[in-house]
């Protein structure tokens, strides 16, 4: 029992500096096994399937259904379904993507206000909405521009300037 209950926590350990060191095992093999075990060297796989092993033989040892080498066979049937859990969890993680990251190209053809007057080709500040959150950014434009106006943005120069021309209605 002791050396069931031994491989689980090692199992738990493991799990645990997986934490820390995953990918490590994916990088042993480096080239060997391309495409071959994708995933299924990971530290959180192997780590699952040595935990569910020593606790899946200890429970079978303890409540008596089988021996040492019965325990064993079942604690390895139940470590390969715990490893398989954990890679089919981890590549539905790593499947989970979010939505495109806004970039500043998308500013362009935006409106906004502007919060601090831009002189005639010189500097100021507008506030935009770039995927529905505001951005205070600095704006050129070849017309003044009071506080408050209404403006388009025309180019987009840097990640923080925008060059914008006031709105007609």
């Amino acid at each position: 029992m002791a050396w069931f209950l031994g491989l689980g926590i090692t199992g738990v350990v493991l799990l645990a500096l997986s934490l820390v060191f995953d990918g490590l095992l994916e990088g042993v093999f480096d080239g060997v096994l391309d495409g071959v075990l994708d995933g299924w060297l990971s530290l959180p796989v192997v780590a699952g399937f040595v935990a569910m092993t020593g606790f899946g033989g200890a429970i079978a040892l303890g409540a008596g259904w089988t021996g040492p080498a019965g325990a064993a066979g079942a604690g390895a049937v139940a470590g390969v379904g715990a490893g398989w859990l954990t890679y089919r969890f981890g590549r539905a993680l790593m499947r989970d993507q979010t939505a495109v990251t806004p970039r500043t190209d998308d500013l362009l053809g935006t409106s906004g206000k502007v919060v601090t007057a831009i002189p005639a080709d010189g500097y100021g500040e507008v506030l935009l909405r770039l995927a529905g959150q505001p951005l205070k950014c600095a704006a050129r434009s070849t017309v003044p521009l009071a506080r408050g106006a209404e403006v388009w943005v025309e180019a987009v120069p840097t990640g923080t300037s925008v060059v914008v021309r006031p709105v007609d209605r």
